[in-house]
């Protein structure tokens, strides 16, 4: 092997442990639904909904975010989706409010309304999915958030 194989093998692993040291002990920002409403009327016909989150980054290096792909399911069925171009910069240790725009997917709505409307029920399960992208040499962040929404059955456990 010539001296320039070894110094250019080198130099290969000396940057594959610096990029791996840039995402060491890093943490997965958390995304919060913070409000769902209606948005104002569009020129289209189809109606869509706008979506709060709170983004929070747990990491001391700023979060770049370069868009998202998002939806949001209902017992398993897509009801809401869509993405954002156009994210700010989350300084580390810090916290942004976005205002994204989602549209409804008629399909995934229409057999979830199926669902509710033959059988009673106490819950619904709901999940929410986003991509972040943060650049082009960094992969993209996934997070979803669970949960169920429980319906009581006495005036006093009815929780939302």
């Amino acid at each position: 092997m010539t001296y320039l194989s070894r110094f250019l093998m080198f130099l290969v692993v000396i940057s594959l442990t610096a990029c791996a040291s840039l995402w060491s002990g890093y943490e997965t920002p958390q995304v919060n639904i913070t409000s769902i409403s209606l948005a104002p009327q569009t020129k289209s016909s189809t109606p869509s909904f706008r979506i709060g989150l709170q983004v929070i980054n747990p990491n001391r290096r700023d979060l770049p975010l370069q868009g998202m792909s998002y939806s949001l399911e209902v017992d398993g069925q897509r009801i809401l989706s869509g993405a954002e171009p156009e994210l700010p910069h989350i300084p580390g240790y810090g916290t942004a409010d976005i205002s994204i725009q989602a549209s409804p997917d008629l399909l995934g709505s229409a057999r979830l309304l199926n669902q509710l409307l033959s059988g009673q029920r106490d819950s619904l399960a709901y999940r929410f999915k986003a991509r972040l992208d943060v650049g082009s040499l960094l992969p993209f962040i996934t997070v979803e958030e669970e949960g169920v929404i429980s319906f009581g059955t006495g005036s006093e456990d009815t929780t939302i």
